[in-house]
């Protein structure tokens, strides 16, 4: 997108777009005499039969375009940006927040805090509220932007001024109504950070954020994020196994209340409460249609449930014996290592080992698989790498660890630097049941 329209990337061959002679650089600047702010605007107006555009070609030229197709017919354009105007910048100072919390050195991207409610109804990002205008309410109400996923943390006005240090942060329960009054549906999100506003500020938040059901869809809890970058910052702490525990129990008598009432759990905890307390996860029907597997809440779950699917397409033996390396965090490590030795008692000529890896780039208390840096592996794989390279050895790490559009770790190492600095052979697979069992039985390009 650029400030006077939406820049297109790509044009699917043989579409619309294709046919008419639109090209990668043009400018889509109006649908039917609507500006092109976004491509919310664009999937809304596209959908029509007639349509009127506006383009701007790459080389300055001016076409107006009358276009007859199918309802709902795409065009075939793609975008350099979902926005014109760029990215919403978060103006809280969290005393959470994990931007504030990054090592020095890394990508410039990755710096950037985003509260920008496009990016929520596009992508499910989590917002604030607190930086909305009232031409964005408008926007919201005439576009019907849902659902959205909405920071809550707390509904205490004065508390949530704090855990935001924003004085725009206290009347988050009036916008939650607004929105609800606009038929919006919202998934909401408490960031559980001990001492603060857990315990009865807990019990208060579920409450009120429950009465605003069906509006509220969902209510997440996941556990505060600490790295060891924290100097100056806040002073917080990590929840520990007996809270974890202990939270679990009140989620459960949640989820029952609601259940009987509202025949929905509305309330759902990370897996991490889960994994840290010891305890095993819930069974699917807890998630009910899984709102907040991005937020790290029952992809555990999914992922154990397509391990078992996929245990069925199992041989007997391999063709030729392997070692396999599985390169985790530490939190997730003890579950795989379970799951992995169900997989080599049943296959001949497999052994495998999974190592869990310590967060060197964030810090011990950073535990999960996808901010593991290139490096990290590095330090944790040696030892074991030495013993894999003895018998056809590969390295397999979860596709979360790199970068979505990219072959790059958090620390801008390549996987086949690793590979090269390693010895082995490195193979990223899906972060799913199915793509640990392809890791480690099927053969997949490798680095």
């Amino acid at each position: 997108m650029s400030a006077q329209g939406a820049v297109v990337s790509a044009v699917r061959p043989g579409s619309i777009a294709d046919e008419l002679g639109l090209a990668p650089g043009d400018t889509l600047l109006a649908i039917n005499g609507e500006p092109a702010k976004d491509l919310i605007v664009y999937r809304y107006l596209s959908i029509e039969e007639k349509l009127e555009i506006e383009i701007v070609k790459a080389d300055g030229e001016t076409w107006l375009l009358d276009i007859e197709k199918d309802y709902g017919e795409d065009l075939g354009l793609e975008f350099t940006s979902p926005t014109c105007d760029g990215l919403r910048r978060c103006a809280n100072k969290c005393l959470f927040c994990f931007v504030d919390q990054m090592p020095p050195g890394l990508r410039p991207g990755l710096y950037v805090k985003d509260d920008d409610y496009r990016y929520s109804f596009l992508h499910g990002n989590f917002i604030t509220l607190t930086n909305l205008k009232p031409e964005d309410w408008e926007y919201i109400c005439r576009w019907h932007l849902s659902p959205l996923y909405i920071s809550v943390h707390t509904t205490n006005p004065a508390l949530r001024c704090k855990l935001l240090n924003s004085k725009r942060g206290g009347n988050i329960m009036d916008q939650l109504q607004r929105l609800s009054a606009m038929g919006v549906k919202m998934h909401t999100q408490i960031v559980l950070c001990p001492g603060l506003n857990d315990g009865e500020e807990l019990k208060r938040t579920v409450s009120e954020l429950g009465s605003l059901y069906p509006a509220v869809q969902s209510i997440g809890i996941v556990p505060v994020g600490l790295t060891s970058y924290r100097e100056g910052l806040f002073p917080l702490r990590r929840v520990t196994p007996p809270e974890a525990a202990a939270i679990i129990e009140q989620l459960e008598q949640w989820q029952h209340d609601y259940r009987r009432r509202l025949e929905r759990g509305l309330v759902y905890g990370a897996d991490e409460f889960y994994l840290l307390a010891g305890q095993p996860l819930p069974p699917l029907a807890y998630y009910d249609d899984f709102p907040q597997t991005e937020n790290g809440i029952g992809l555990t779950r999914l992922f154990l449930e397509e391990f078992a699917t996929a245990l069925s397409k199992l041989p007997r033996k391999l063709s030729r014996p392997s070692r396999i390396v599985v390169a985790t965090g530490t939190l997730i490590a003890p579950l795989l290592q379970h799951l992995v030795q169900s997989v080599t008692a049943k296959v001949r000529g497999l052994e495998a080992q999974v190592v869990a890896v310590p967060n060197i780039l964030f810090g011990p208390e950073v535990t999960v698989a996808g901010l593991l840096g290139g490096r990290d592996l590095l330090a944790g794989l040696k030892e074991t790498a030495a013993w894999a390279r003895e018998n056809n050895g590969v390295i397999i790490i979860p596709e979360v660890m790199l970068k979505s559009d990219a072959a790059l770790f958090l620390d801008d190492l390549t996987p086949g630097k690793l590979a090269a600095e390693l010895g082995l052979p490195v193979r990223a697979v899906p972060t799913t049941g199915e793509g640990l069992l392809q890791g480690l039985i099927w053969e997949t390009p490798c680095w």
